[in-house]
C-alpha cells in the first residue's frame, strides 16, 4: 500500500509518498496551497501537480490543510481530491493534527501552531477532539506573524504622533518595509499595495526589539498568552486538566527559539497545570501527518520509526 501525506500550511505545502513500511519513496516542497487563500479548485490544482511529481495517486492520501476548520469544508475538499483521482481513499483535516502527531508518540493532547496564523486542536486519549474555527479576528483570534506584525505597525504609528509611548518600532518597522515613516506605510497599506499577510515579516523584528523595548516585549507578552490561552482553553474542554498531557507547540513563531515568548508560554502553562509535557516539536508537521496516514493505513511501530529516520526535512 502506499500513502501519500501532504501538510499544506499558510506559506509552503509538503508532499510525501510512502510505502505502508515506512519507507519514503517521495517528496516535495511547493508554495502553500490553502484553500483560504487560493480557493478549492486552485489549491486542488497546486496540490494535484505536487501530488503527480512524487508518484501519486496513492491507495490512501492523508491531507492536512490550513484552511480546512469546519466537517463541510473537510467534505468539500474530499469530494474534490476524489474527483481528481488522487488517491482510492482521502482523508482530510487540518493541518493542525499533524503538529500535534509530529511532536508526541502518545497521539493525543494538545497543540497550539503559530506561523502566519494561530490555531489549537485537542484530542483526548478517548477519542474526543476540540478545536477552534481559526477564522481571524471574527472568530476571537489574535496572533501569527501577521497580527504582531500589524500590532507593531500600530504601535510605532502611535509612537510617531505622540498618542503612545516612544518605541523603537517607530524607525524599525517602516524601514523593514522600505518606507520613509509610519505614514507612508499606513497609506501603502491602505491603497493595498502591503497586505495584512505582508505584515507578517515584523514579527522578527518586533521579536528583536523586545529586548530592550517595553512596548514590543507587550506584543511579545501578548502573543504568549494567546499561545496559553487556547491551550489551557482547549484542555478544560477535554476535561484533561491536572492530567499528565503533552502540549506541543509548533509554527514559524513558536519554533523560531525566541526565550521570552516560550518562556512565558511555558510560565502561563505551568502555573495553570503543572502536570502538563510542554514541547517545542523538533520535527515539521510533514512527519506527523506520514504518521498519521500511516496509522490509519494500519502500519505499526516499525514502520513509523522508520518513517521518522528517513524523511528529513524538505527544501
Amino acid at each position: 500500500m502506499t500513502v501519500l501525506a501532504v501538510d499544506g500550511g499558510n506559506s509552503k505545502t509538503d508532499v510525501v509518498l510512502l510505502r505502508e513500511d515506512g519507507a519514503v519513496l517521495g517528496s516535495v516542497r511547493g508554495p502553500q496551497c490553502s484553500p483560504d487563500h487560493l480557493g478549492l479548485d486552485r489549491s486542488l490544482e497546486m496540490l494535484a501537480g505536487l501530488a503527480a511529481q512524487v508518484g501519486a495517486p496513492a491507495d490512501l492520501a492523508m491531507l492536512l490543510l490550513a484552511g480546512v476548520d469546519f466537517p463541510d469544508e473537510e467534505d468539500a475538499y474530499r469530494a474534490a481530491a476524489e474527483a481528481r483521482g488522487l488517491a482510492a481513499r482521502i482523508v482530510v483535516g487540518n493541518d493542525t493534527f499533524a503538529v500535534l502527531r509530529a511532536g508526541t508518540e502518545r497521539g493525543w493532547g494538545v497543540a497550539v501552531t503559530c506561523g502566519a496564523g494561530i490555531n489549537c486542536v485537542g484530542v483526548a486519549p478517548d477519542g474526543r477532539r476540540v478545536r477552534f474555527p481559526s477564522l481571524g479576528a471574527i472568530s476571537g483570534d489574535w496572533g501569527g506573524g501577521a497580527d504582531v506584525g500589524k500590532a507593531a505597525a500600530e504601535a510605532a504609528a502611535r509612537s510617531e504622533d505622540g498618542r503612545g509611548p516612544k518605541t523603537v518600532l517607530e524607525q524599525l518597522v517602516p524601514a523593514e518595509l522600505g518606507y520613509e515613516d509610519t505614514v507612508a506605510l499606513a497609506r501603502a497599506y491602505t491603497a493595498g499595495s502591503v497586505s495584512f499577510h505582508d505584515l507578517r515579516v515584523l514579527a522578527p523584528v518586533t521579536f528583536a526589539a523586545a529586548a530592550e523595548d517595553e512596548v514590543a516585549a507587550s506584543i511579545v507578552h501578548r502573543l504568549a498568552d494567546e499561545v496559553a490561552t487556547m491551550a489551557l482553553t482547549a484542555l478544560r474542554r477535554l476535561d484533561l486538566v491536572g492530567d499528565p498531557v503533552d502540549v506541543v507547540l509548533g509554527g514559524g513563531l513558536l519554533q523560531s527559539g525566541d526565550e521570552r515568548l516560550l518562556q512565558r508560554v511555558a510560565s502561563r502553562l505551568y502555573s495553570a497545570d503543572p502536570g502538563i509535557r510542554l514541547t517545542v516539536a523538533a520535527v515539521p508537521p510533514i512527519v506527523g501527518a506520514a504518521l498519521l496516514g500511516l496509522e490509519e493505513a494500519g502500519s505499526g511501530p516499525e514502520a513509523q520509526a522508520r518513517v521518522r529516520s528517513e524523511l528529513k526535512p524538505l527544501s
